[in-house]
């Protein structure tokens, strides 16, 4: 009787998703030890992983899987119109044998400026049925990140291991997959969950919560003829309502009073930051979560917050529910990324010395000094900055001692992938060389929000 229930036990174990991203090790990989912060070591550095395979030194989550996609008829994926999914067959094959599958689904283009402007496409999928992939949690919506603007492929990894570590709700997480599509080797693909309303996504209801996309391409700016986007009330921000959806509502209320509902959903809150009232806004907002996600984008030193585009902000229903930043997404514009060469270009890492929210974010002393008010306005009230400040320093020794080597750990689990990804991709970079400069942009960068953030004025 005990063996069968010490079996029952393990089934279960090998099939839940991976909500907290700690992946599914197979019983040939040691337990990792952990520290005395109680993190874990990478497994791949115990002695007892010298003696294994290549395949096994590294936890599930880390390796590289493989993805077949055949469309019906062999129909090219050739567009990102939601008109112009192509059905298809999804098989994957892991090292992990509880992680193959095998089924049913659709497959079209994603994404915005990846897709108009680069030769490796990124791709969303939308399974028929949902399905846990990869250990992750089950869902039908699913996205294959290219990340051939990024020659390192980590940046989208580092901040949503950020993201996930501090606690910031409903992160994405990284799954390698090598991609063959219609029989044609695609090459190394990051594949995540889509940003969307879900029981396993944002986790909010479904007719009466809110996620919202500050977004330039979404919003009126450039998609000015949709239904579902507005300009916000006071800081005139590009705003896409994506949950609830239009359809979701409609039949308790009309296009135009869901937006409006969501026009002064997020107006109440833009007027306490105008107010720049902390005791408000602590009632409103989570403000913990809402500093850790502000300190991630400048040190990483994403400028989409000036444009903005890809900044998630979500609301569950009820009156004590908060407005919360995130899920993050979207990072391969940060880094330094040299916009010069923006359509053909993959330069990095050349300064870390520029910001995003500024010296001086109340007064707009930066780079990007047209950055929304929204996001630097509580700068002005003394308490706000005295918690970014003393956020800083917690968030600090964690940088180079966790977040970059867990980031790092993907890297070293897809070597051979990422070899075979830039013979069959190949740019002006060598994605070595480039991970290197990465590793040293991020040490000088956080030396240098360590002179910003601790001379913001109070």
């Amino acid at each position: 009787m005990k063996k069968i229930i010490l079996f029952g036990l393990m089934a279960l174990l090998m099939v839940a998703c991976s909500s907290s991203d700690d992946g599914l090790e197979p019983s040939l990989v040691p337990p990792a030890p952990a520290t005395a912060d109680g993190t874990k070591t990478d497994s791949a550095k115990t002695d007892t992983a010298k003696t294994e395979p290549e395949t096994v030194k590294f936890a599930a989550k880390y390796r590289v899987a493989k993805m077949t996609i055949t469309t019906d008829g062999g129909q090219a994926v050739d567009s990102k119109d939601k008109k112009d999914y192509r059905a298809c067959t999804i098989k994957i094959e892991s090292d992990t044998a509880v992680w193959n599958y095998e089924g049913r689904g659709r497959i079209r283009g994603r994404g915005n400026s990846t897709w108009e402007w680069y030769d490796k496409k990124p791709y969303r999928i939308k399974l028929d049925e949902k399905a846990s992939i990869l250990g992750l949690c089950e869902e039908k919506d699913w996205v294959l990140l290219a990340n051939f603007r990024d020659p390192t492929k980590l940046m989208n990894t580092l901040v949503f291991e950020m993201g996930d570590r501090l606690g910031i709700p409903y992160p994405n997480h990284t799954r390698w997959i090598e991609l063959t599509l219609n029989g044609d080797y695609m090459g190394l693909y990051q594949l995540t969950e889509q940003v969307e309303q879900g029981k396993n996504r944002v986790n909010i209801d479904k007719k009466a919560g809110w996620l919202l996309s500050f977004d330039s391409d979404d919003g009126p700016e450039l998609s000015p003829g949709a239904d579902d986007n507005f300009w916000s009330q006071v800081y005139r921000m590009p705003v896409c309502v994506k949950s609830p959806e239009i359809s979701e509502k409609i039949e308790v209320k009309s296009e135009k009073s869901l937006i409006g509902d969501a026009k002064k959903a997020l107006g109440d809150l833009e007027n306490i930051i105008l107010s720049h009232d902390y005791e408000a806004l602590k009632q409103v907002c989570n403000v913990p979560v809402m500093i850790d996600y502000l300190l991630i984008q400048e040190y990483i030193y994403n400028v989409e917050v000036a444009a903005p585009r890809s900044i998630f902000i979500h609301k569950d229903s009820g009156d004590d529910a908060l407005w919360t930043f995130g899920p993050l997404w979207d990072f391969d514009a940060g880094f330094d990324f040299d916009w010069g060469h923006m359509y053909d270009g993959h330069g990095y890492f050349a300064d870390y010395r520029e910001t995003v929210l500024g010296t001086d974010p109340a007064r707009h002393i930066s780079n990007y000094d047209y950055v929304p008010s929204f996001f630097t306005d509580m700068w002005k009230d003394k308490t706000f900055v005295s918690e970014v400040k003393a956020r800083w320093k917690q968030i600090r020794p964690r940088v180079t001692a966790e977040f970059w080597p867990e980031a790092k750990r993907y890297a070293d689990a897809a070597a051979e992938a990422m070899e075979r990804d830039a013979k069959r991709w190949p740019i002006d970079k060598q994605y070595k060389t480039e991970i290197n400069r990465m590793e040293k942009w991020l040490n000088a960068r956080a030396v240098f929000m360590d002179n910003i953030v601790g001379n913001y004025p109070i």
